[in-house]
């Protein structure tokens, strides 16, 4: 592991971000500490979504099928009454198993190949849980177990446990982002060959990121379905979010320790001010959105310069200023 000055400033601005979020808590009311704790899972999904998508480059588009086996799990250990963080323990043991299975035939596969057979993994899973009744509640959905205490007490609690999960999964991504292992999955990003004639066991690699992306995944979903105490296949399988999680980190910057924070708190932000503001047109202003970042800021903010910047918009005008002579000589 690479440790040196610039990796420990960045894990030590880390620790600090996340010991300011755990204080806030004592102070937030209800509203801020629900919007704080959507943060943290979106910035945990994010994470856990930059190993497989950031590092190793592949577009998978399955981690709300983590997200929702996760919720399942956690939930059904929870309804046979298992306590809260035992359930999410399992959710997590769930999750590894499930990205095994599902991992070891689909890494075989590579680019539109790839991300079609994982977001058909978001439909399939979104079928099971709508069918299969007796485990899963059906389309009706599944209650769980409330938690108790004040409405302060239980978002505060479920704050700092979406909290924790965030800052761990934020302490494996600088792991990866400094181990032999995160140099492996780079190697596979530019090059699978070329990264297997050096020595790289290419397909292990792909399915060590695999399983950490489904553990976090599994564990965040495990921490939601307990916080709203209710499931149901919708909510658990939301083809929208398997859309926005790779688009939060394209935002930030994939393959980056900060990326996926920097990128899940803009688009939060970018996303509660269309709804306030544009609420008859915040379907078709996130989209513009998402089409904007892909073409604007392929590296995200941390790998854009002013250069880039200048560069873009340069060619930008100079498009329009041909477009509009063709127009001129055409009349």
């Amino acid at each position: 592991m690479i440790i040196d000055r610039a990796f420990v400033l960045k894990i030590a601005f880390g620790v600090l971000l996340f010991a300011c979020g755990a204080v806030l808590s004592a102070v937030l009311d209800n509203y801020y500490l629900q919007v704080g704790t959507t943060l943290a899972m979106l910035c945990s999904l994010c994470w856990a979504w930059n190993i497989v998508g950031g590092y190793m480059g592949y577009p998978a588009l399955c981690m709300i099928s983590f997200f929702g086996i996760g919720a399942y799990a956690g939930g059904i250990a929870q309804a046979a009454g298992l306590p809260e963080t035992f359930a999410w323990l399992v959710a997590a043991g769930v999750g590894l198993l499930f990205a095994l299975l599902l991992g070891v035939p689909l890494l075989r596969l590579k680019g539109h190949y790839f991300a079609v057979g994982t977001i058909a993994s978001v439909e399939v899973l979104r079928e099971v849980a709508n069918n299969w009744e007796q485990l899963t509640g059906g389309a009706i959905g599944l209650n769980l177990p409330i938690h108790a205490g004040s409405p302060d007490e239980v978002g505060r609690f479920f704050y700092l446990a979406m909290l924790g999960l965030a800052f761990l999964a934020f302490l494996i991504t600088a792991v990866v982002d400094r181990t032999k292992f995160g140099f492996g999955l780079r190697c596979i990003r530019q090059n699978e060959q070329a990264a297997s004639m050096v020595g790289i066991d290419v397909f292990k690699y792909k399915v060590g990121a695999f399983v950490l992306t489904g553990v976090l995944g599994a564990a965040t979903g495990a921490i939601y379905a307990s916080m709203v105490a209710f499931i149901e296949p919708k909510d658990a399988f939301n083809l929208i979010m398997t859309i926005e999680i790779p688009v939060m980190v394209m935002l930030g910057g994939m393959g980056t320790i900060f990326g996926p924070l920097i990128g899940g708190v803009s688009y939060v932000i970018l996303k509660e001010f269309v709804w306030a503001y544009f609420i008859n047109w915040h379907s078709g202003l996130l989209g513009l959105i998402v089409v904007t970042v892909i073409y604007f800021l392929p590296v995200g903010v941390l790998g854009l310069t002013w250069r880039d910047i200048f560069k873009k918009f340069g060619a930008s005008r100079s498009t329009t200023s041909v477009a509009s002579d063709i127009a001129r000589s055409a009349s």
